[in-house]
């Protein structure tokens, strides 16, 4: 007999079921959002301690560059009979000159002979990098600072027609330089060597903290962030700065939340915060110590109290 019994009876045979599996895989759109939200809160976390770490490398580059021109000054003091080099911060010529601000790094014109119009006539041997004399913590760099620090005394702005030319810095340089602290205080005196004489201060160079600067009237400036800081744009004889508006309070300096630095005549580098610092304004009659008048000039500096006397 032909054929099986399900043949004959009419039943057809099973077929073999096949398990097919998918080898396919993904994430489903919950799993991605919760992805997503990790990788943010992730960041979230990550970012400010990255933004942190990034000031205080600064902060830490800031210090450094000021205890290198510390050095530098001290360096040409034991060269030249243990002084410090003359201050440039000034405009004017013979016994027609007043001062500037004393962040001032190469003048407009030599004031007498025998005198540099820059900082780096003085210091160039002792500092190379130009990059030493600005903080690392401004907004905007100064493009042609190499350049102006390497031409000394015969720099010339290339894209102005100015001749000559001055720079200023972040930095405020206070060695042999005088400025006005009041009817009650006096003047303030910078160093004049490392074992400074009478009344001088112990301070050679700072960050600069000021007040009221012709580029940003009614306003704090500093080479150091404020919250929610502005910036004041570089110009072809400035660097940047940061600014704030205010009113020149004792309570706002305590409310502004930056951390300032100082260089001293015995080389170490001190921090202070703006209420620890004194006002000084910048003179503008030498023979009788009278300060520019209020709303004009380069505004009010602020200098640590710490090395005040």
């Amino acid at each position: 007999m032909r054929g099986t019994l399900r043949e004959c009876c009419g039943i057809a045979p099973k077929r073999a079921s096949v398990l097919r599996v998918s080898t396919k895989s993904g994430f489903t759109l919950m799993e991605l959002l919760v992805v997503l939200a990790i990788i943010s809160a992730l960041m979230g976390m990550l970012l400010p301690a990255l933004g942190k770490a990034r000031r205080q490398a600064r902060a830490t580059i800031g210090i450094r560059r000021l205890g290198e021109i510390t050095m530098a000054v001290n360096t040409f003091a034991a060269d030249n009979s243990n002084r410090y080099p003359p201050s440039v911060a000034t405009v004017g010529v013979e016994d027609r000159w007043n001062w500037q601000a004393p962040n001032m790094l190469t003048g407009y014109l030599q004031r007498a002979p025998g005198l540099s119009r820059s900082v780096s006539a003085y210091l160039h041997p002792y500092i190379a990098d130009a990059d030493v004399m600005f903080c690392p913590n401004g907004p905007q760099a100064y493009r042609y600072r190499q350049e102006a620090w390497d031409a000394g005394d015969n720099w010339d702005h290339p894209e102005t027609l100015t001749v000559p030319d001055a720079m200023f810095g972040t930095y405020c340089l206070y060695w042999n330089y005088v400025g006005y602290r009041g009817e009650d205080k006096g003047l303030f005196r910078g160093p004049n060597g490392p074992a400074r004489g009478y009344r001088e201060s112990s301070v050679v160079v700072s960050d600069y903290l000021g007040y009221d600067h012709w580029r940003n009237r009614l306003a704090y400036g500093s080479c150091e962030q404020f919250s929610d800081a502005e910036i004041v744009d570089v110009t072809s004889i400035s660097a940047s700065f940061w600014s704030t508006p205010g009113n020149e309070t004792t309570e706002e300096l305590r409310r502004l939340r930056i951390k300032l630095h100082a260089g001293h005549v015995d080389g170490h580098v001190e921090s202070c915060t703006p209420a620890d610092t004194r006002a000084m304004y910048v003179i503008i009659r030498p023979e009788t110590g009278d300060p520019y008048p209020p709303g004009t000039g380069p505004g009010t500096f602020y200098v640590p109290r710490v090395g005040l006397r």
